[in-house]
């Protein structure tokens, strides 16, 4: 009797295990399968909030079949503890296991509202824009200049979100004291900060959050410049009339300055190393622009023959190479041109048409030069008449 009891027993619990080995598979298979969102979300999840919570919000989202099994498997994966703040993308069809991913990893927000202070040549702007889950694309909710008026309400109510993301877009060819006068502007920044080197600081976008210092965020920017820079000298071409970085970032910045399109820039770099090869001087206007300005604000007009006649070191038409400092700050596309030029004969261009967007006519000799600019002298007078 008790032999066969215990055989029953024996039996009953290899069912068990069986059972709860079927059960935890097919728990872990449920986990890790596809979700039944159909569409992209944007799922908010505040500041002290619990995973318990996170998958109530799911599952009125529709986006987890089940927000018990949803927390199990964050305990059974030891993540329930990692849950983070912020707004992220959810995308469709996204398993428990990668919604689960998504709110522990950490790091910048995916989704929702976000402010971007943009710092062109000509002006600067903050625009305020919104993810839109379902499109994947940012939608603009406001636009403004900050040294004009005071800045419309939505900008002071995304303010007070804590989820909203905070970047500063810095475009190519803007000068040092641009960068720094804009950047005074940014009120979610603290503190002040001396200009930098001219051609220090990256172009590029840079995420920042409340309280940063303006400081710090310069700092930023000059640490990537020293990186790009570093690795495009590392891997420049042989035999460029260049005998350092800082030569090469003082033709970069040239060559932002002067290149009305990215597939041009390459094709101007050679012009300019062609004439530094043959000892000519480089006689581009944006060096005479910054020994009158000093990369302090815009000219406004153009250029007078006695500021292209007029010594200053950085006027070109009259110094014969480089002036002494870069005369903006180069992106990385001409950091790269100036040390990897296309190979050319070219040493004149002039523009195309009125419009700086539509590139240059590239020359091998004066007399095809000139008649480029006898035909760009040609559309001026047409728009004058």
């Amino acid at each position: 009797m008790w032999r066969h009891i215990a055989s029953n027993a024996l039996t009953f619990l290899v069912v068990a295990v069986f059972l709860l080995g079927g059960v935890l598979l097919w728990a872990q298979n449920e986990y890790q399968a596809e979700g039944p969102l159909d569409a992209p979300i944007c799922l908010e999840v505040p500041r002290g909030s619990t995973m318990s919570r996170v998958s109530k919000n799911l599952e009125d989202k529709g986006a987890v079949s089940s927000g018990a099994m949803f927390r199990l498997g964050a305990d059974y994966t030891e993540k329930t503890g990692q849950l983070k703040a912020g707004s992220y993308l959810v995308p469709e069809g996204a398993s428990m296991a990668q919604i689960v991913d998504i709110v522990t990893r950490g790091g910048a927000s995916t989704c929702g509202t976000e402010v971007v202070y943009r710092i062109g040549i000509t002006r600067a702007t903050v625009q305020v824009r919104e993810l839109n889950p379902e499109t994947g694309r940012f939608e603009e909710k406001a636009s403004f200049d900050p040294g004009e008026g005071a800045a419309p309400e939505v900008y002071a109510s995304v303010k007070q979100q804590a989820d909203t993301r905070y970047r500063i877009a810095l475009a190519e060819g803007v000068t040092s004291w641009q960068v720094v006068q804009e950047l005074g502007q940014v009120d979610i920044l603290e503190g002040s900060a001396e200009v930098p080197d001219e051609g220090s600081l990256a172009p590029d976008s840079y995420e920042v959050s409340p309280g940063d210092t303006l400081q710090s965020v310069l700092t930023r920017m000059q640490r990537a410049q020293e990186v790009i820079l570093a690795n495009a000298w590392a891997n420049r071409a042989d035999g460029l009339p260049l005998d350092s970085p800082e030569e090469a970032l003082i033709l970069a910045s040239i060559i932002e300055k002067e290149t009305g399109g990215p597939d041009e820039r390459f094709d101007v770099a050679s012009v300019f190393v062609n004439r530094l090869r043959r000892g000519m001087r480089l006689q581009t206007d944006p060096t005479v622009i910054y020994g009158i300005t000093k990369g302090e604000g815009i000219l406004g007009r153009g250029l007078r023959q006695s500021e292209l006649r007029r010594e200053t070191p950085w006027n070109t038409y009259v110094i014969p190479a480089l002036p002494p400092t870069p005369i903006a700050n180069p992106g990385r596309a001409s950091i790269e041109a100036a040390l990897n030029p296309a190979q050319t004969d070219y040493i004149f261009f002039v523009a195309k048409t009125l419009d700086p967007r539509d590139g240059h006519n590239f020359a091998e000799t004066l007399d095809e030069h000139n008649r480029n600019v006898a035909a760009y002298r040609k559309l001026e007078a047409e728009r004058d008449n």
